[in-house]
């Protein structure tokens, strides 16, 4: 293997497609972008290189057609030779995926297995598997799974109170999700502050939102569960709720099983609270104008989060460190502030000036340093590649 060598990351979702492109060891990001709208009359693929530029897709291109575009530009700006790997984040692993694994045609059956249990999201994952594949057939690639980080939780944190035969058999039990986020964290967490870093909740707060109890760096509980649906409040999903109001919806309101789904998915969260927007700015300005509904959104998704995060030192045994992270984790001061207004009585407290100074940086803004409350930006896509760097170097020794 080269002293350095690059491991292209991959993102597939419905209609986008984002990667990255990391130099290793060291993990220096060269390039980056994302498709948008893949499948519809505007779809578009912006790329930074390091400027930002759009590349060419044809009209309504599709995925394969995006990675076409990737791989042309990456042999223009002569850099294929040095690609030694491709790795992919895949959503549900369910529990035969625990570690970083080298995809090939018997996984990705395993993987259509998995369907059921992630609809929403590892056909996509699955599309992108497969076209990258067709594309580089020559080069290793790797399925890193954001549930593989949580399958250390014990049963008593990952069963449901359903009848065993639907665990055996069907495999519903919480998974969680969010994991190379958390993981990345949780690890940097320790680098940067080793005192602090055995009882810890990550809070990945975002679109989606979860969060994590680690003990001495393992994942012992987590907010989501067999799906991303369960747990916080997020921006359009929401997050937990009363199975009643299921049956309320499908029974009563005669709601069919799609539009339930996107009820819950899509119309919900702080969309469907506030009315208004699932984006936590425009509801901070709107909170600040006077918006009624967008200030009850943000109270309810601060509150929401304080309660999850109080289970979770259930746990724990304690707390040493609460890290948030994402995009709302990583920039949204308020709703730090209001998340730790609830927390008092754990002994965290912020510090109003490092807390309001902190967008997007890496930061201690807790008052005292323990426990520690920690801003630390996620990036996962540095796990997924190292991950698969470590997998590709153990498989060449």
């Amino acid at each position: 293997m080269q002293a350095t060598t690059l491991i292209l990351v991959l993102n597939a979702g419905s209609s986008s497609l984002k990667f990255s492109l990391l130099e290793m060891p060291h993990e220096r990001e060269i390039l980056k972008g994302m498709a948008e709208r893949l499948g519809e009359t505007q779809s578009r693929f912006m790329v930074h290189y390091p400027e930002k530029k759009e590349l060419e897709l044809p009209p309504s291109a599709h995925l394969p057609a995006a990675l076409s575009a990737l791989k042309a530009l990456l042999s223009r700006q002569n850099l294929s030779p040095r690609i030694a790997a491709i790795a992919h984040r895949v959503v549900h692993g369910g529990e035969r995926f625990k570690n970083t694994t080298h995809l090939n045609g018997e996984v990705l059956d395993v993987l259509k297995s998995l369907i059921p249990l992630a609809p929403l999201h590892n056909p996509a994952n699955i599309q992108g598997i497969e076209a990258a594949l067709a594309e580089w057939p020559d080069l290793p690639q790797y399925g890193v799974f954001d549930t593989a980080f949580h399958q250390t939780m014990p049963k008593l944190a990952y069963r449901y109170a359903l009848p065993t035969a639907l665990y055996t058999e069907d495999g519903i039990r919480r998974y969680g999700f969010h994991g190379t986020s958390h993981q990345f964290v949780s690890g940097r967490l320790r680098q940067l502050s080793p005192q602090t870093g055995e009882r810890v909740i990550t809070a990945h707060l975002g679109n989606g939102c979860s969060m994590a109890a680690i003990l001495n760096g393992k994942s012992v509980d987590t907010s989501m569960g067999m799906t991303p649906l369960e747990g916080l409040v997020m921006g359009t999903r929401c997050g937990d709720l009363d199975p009643g109001v299921l049956l309320y919806l499908l029974t009563q309101k005669g709601l069919s099983p799609k539009a339930v789904n996107r009820l819950l998915n899509k119309e919900s969260g702080l969309l469907g609270l506030s009315g208004l927007s699932n984006d936590v700015r425009s509801l901070d300005r709107a909170r600040q104008e006077g918006h009624t509904g967008a200030a009850l959104a943000l109270e309810i998704f601060a509150y929401r989060a304080a309660k999850a995060a109080a289970a979770l030192c259930v746990s724990l045994g304690g707390l040493d460190s609460l890290v948030f992270t994402g995009g709302i984790g990583e920039n949204a001061a308020w709703v730090r502030e209001r998340i730790v207004a609830h927390l008092g009585f754990l002994g965290l407290v912020l510090d109003p000036e490092l807390n309001q100074a902190c967008m997007g940086h890496e930061a201690r803004i807790s008052l005292h340093e323990h426990p520690a409350i920690w801003v630390i930006p996620t990036q996962e896509e540095r796990m997924i590649a190292r991950e698969s760097f470590e997998k590709m170097k153990a498989e060449n020794k």
